[in-house]
């Protein structure tokens, strides 16, 4: 998906956005890291109001379709999710049985120092380049959802998106998946902005 550099302008509007980890390190193989994404996010939408339209966690990065709301902007959540996930995942480490713990912390030490971090460890990139997404716009948002629920189908996970555990495909297929996903009804959205021209 391209880039919107005017992207952030509105703190509060539907976003598309992309965590990438540093180095591109593959931690969410096992459960214990993926729940962790899905329960911050989780906590995220009953703490902070947010609202997930979307999403696909895949090994090494996760994207979302989201809005911020209530008082708390996009940067707020962006970094409130890097925090919290980066706390738990640094837990989890220490409690698993984990034969790639060291040489993940070495990557994790490494950027962080780089980037002249307080932290110790640097699970994410720094920038998700955030992208707007206007509802007026059904067929982009549409394109957006696809792009998301079609990752793990492009690296030859699953044959149907809906068969990936660790999104929100199975969400819009009627099953209820991990994380508390809010359904764009893509037909009254595409009827309502039809109903709306002259």
């Amino acid at each position: 998906m391209k880039e919107d550099k005017n992207s952030v302008t509105n703190q509060h509007a539907c976003h598309y956005i992309t965590f990438n980890t540093v180095d591109w390190v593959d931690v969410f193989i096992k459960p214990v890291y993926k729940r962790i994404i899905a329960n911050t996010l989780n906590d995220l939408i009953t703490t902070r109001s947010l609202t997930v339209y979307a999403w696909c966690l895949m090994t090494n990065h996760v994207h979302l379709l989201l809005q911020a709301k209530d008082g708390t902007g996009l940067s707020m959540i962006e970094r409130d999710f890097k925090r919290m996930t980066t706390t738990h995942i640094l837990e989890a480490m220490e409690m698993e049985q984990e034969l790639r713990r060291n040489w993940m912390l070495s990557r994790f030490e490494h950027f962080s120092q780089s980037l002249k971090k307080i932290e110790k460890y640097q699970v994410w990139q720094s920038c998700s380049n955030p992208e707007f997404l206007d509802f007026k716009q059904p067929m982009k948002v549409k394109e957006y959802l696809s792009y998301i629920h079609e990752n793990p189908v492009r690296d030859k996970i699953v044959l149907l998106p809906e068969d990936y555990l660790f999104s929100s495909a199975g969400d819009y297929a009627g099953r209820k998946g991990p994380v508390h996903v809010t359904v764009i009804d893509m037909e009254g959205l595409i009827k309502g902005v039809v109903k709306g021209r002259p």
